[in-house]
């Protein structure tokens, strides 16, 4: 991430954040600062090692790290959870509209799929609940994510063992829709009109189907990608033993992936396809 989001993630962490602020010791000497704990906790998280790693670097034990990192994601999704992991505002509905209609798909407002994250230190009475076959351990993550890698929706929990309409089943994805608050849309597909949008998921293999279907729905495939190249310690195995925090993680890391979208949107290129099309 860029140095001026970091350090605005830093400044209001170390604000409303107690564990982050600077304190003193009994002879009157400066403890960790909120810059140390940030940088670790990041370090952790971006790089995927273990927590003694940053001990040389940062001056920090590995209980200290630990402890770094787990305030560090609940104060991420206590601070910023409801603003860069929230419901399609109606602007942002009309703009995944208009992208949906542009590619092909009217309706259209995200692709949803399912990721699975490894668990290291799954204990042995629950392997055969979260392992396929004779595979390891895995929890499965649920996202819906648009043209632009922004993840609207995650769902973070259900073990390895079920496919991806079990996990649909368990998903709160369409919980608005059961209780009637769907934002009122209108679009038109082969002169018929509708009102309620839909995400893009697998579908039948048919030849023309499958090849405007497979370039929309590299959105999702890219946005898991991204979120792995970013923070290595969503792609390699899950090393904590407990399930919430590994959740924590999980939720804390999709946030920030978000925060970092929404800071290099604008300087992203853009082309004009047009120009290209002879």
């Amino acid at each position: 991430m860029n140095k001026r989001l970091f350090m605005h993630i830093v400044d209001r962490i170390s604000n409303e954040v107690q564990y982050f602020r600077e304190k003193k010791d009994g002879i009157g000497r400066n403890s960790l600062s909120s810059i140390q704990k940030c940088t670790a906790t990041i370090r952790v998280l971006a790089y995927g090692s273990a927590a003694d790693t940053v001990d040389e670097y940062l001056r920090l034990g590995e209980t200290t790290t630990r402890l770094c990192v787990q305030n560090f994601v609940e104060e991420i999704i206590y601070l910023f959870g409801d603003e860069y992991l929230r419901r399609p505002t109606p602007a942002d509905l009309q703009r995944l509209l208009d992208i949906g209609e542009h590619s092909g798909f009217s309706g259209m407002i995200g692709n949803i799929d399912c990721m699975h994250w490894e668990r290291k230190n799954c204990p042995t009475a629950w392997k055969g609940q979260y392992s396929r076959g004779s595979g390891k351990p895995t929890i499965v993550l649920e996202v819906v994510a648009s043209y632009d890698l922004w993840i609207w929706h995650a769902f973070f929990g259900p073990p390895g063992t079920l496919n991806d309409i079990n996990v649909l089943d368990r998903s709160p994805v369409f919980d608005d829709i059961i209780k009637g608050q769907v934002s009122q849309v209108t679009f038109y597909v082969n002169g018929r009109e509708y009102h309620m949008t839909y995400y893009l998921t697998d579908g039948p293999k048919a030849v023309l189907f499958a090849q405007r279907q497979e370039a929309v729905r590299k959105d999702v495939e890219r946005a898991f990608g991204v979120l792995q190249a970013r923070f290595a310690i969503v792609k390699n195995p899950a090393l904590f033993w407990d399930k919430v925090k590994i959740g924590k993680i999980m939720r804390a890391c999709i946030i920030l992936h978000n925060m970092i979208v929404e800071d290099e949107r604008d300087g992203y290129t853009q082309f004009d396809v047009s120009e290209f099309q002879q």
